[in-house]
């Protein structure tokens, strides 16, 4: 795995860290490192502990009838994690409006260098109708509370997208 510069992963100071947890035995592949796939569900535990925060929790969605999809992610891999390794994921808001939440997430290990990121549009679905709907107001008060970057600490490598770089042939 090519290691990137950290940079590309910064998140400024405004970022929330929202879940820890560590390396589990089973999330190790045959290259001896974290599987993609368990960075992936490690992003997922990411949003789920997310949705708690901002009241979303099993007796928030109860209460309110509302939930969390995730429309669009975006996984870069930095680094490799291996067994037993502490891990914690941060998150910052890119945007949001009444319904949706454009989120990033940084994997860091103990030494806070970022191992991963994901980059999340997450749309709010009103579970009796099974369509996007507004944010109930308690969880609105929630979201305004979370960081919010602005245009000078948008992480670098946010709407990035996936190309393979070409060169003009030269005559």
């Amino acid at each position: 795995m090519r290691e990137a510069p950290v940079s590309e992963a910064n998140q400024g100071p405004a970022a929330q860290r929202i879940l820890a947890t560590t390396v589990a035995a089973d999330w190790v592949d045959y290259n001896g490192h974290m599987n993609d796939a368990a960075y992936a569900l490690v992003f997922s535990q990411a949003v789920e502990a997310l949705m708690a925060s901002i009241g979303l929790d099993d007796a928030g969605r109860e209460r309110h009838a509302y939930t969390l999809y995730t429309l669009e992610t975006h996984l870069c891999y930095r680094r490799e994690a291996h067994r037993d390794q502490p891990l914690t994921v941060e998150v910052v808001l890119i945007d949001r409006d009444a319904k949706r939440l454009h989120a990033f997430f940084s994997m860091r290990d103990e030494a806070g260098e970022c191992l991963a990121t994901s980059e999340q549009m997450l749309m709010g679905i009103a579970t009796d109708s099974g369509r996007p709907g507004p944010f109930p107001e308690p969880v609105t008060a929630c979201i305004e509370a979370l960081p919010l970057c602005g245009d000078e600490d948008r992480p670098a490598s946010a709407g990035r997208r996936i190309a393979i770089p070409r060169r003009e042939a030269t005559t």
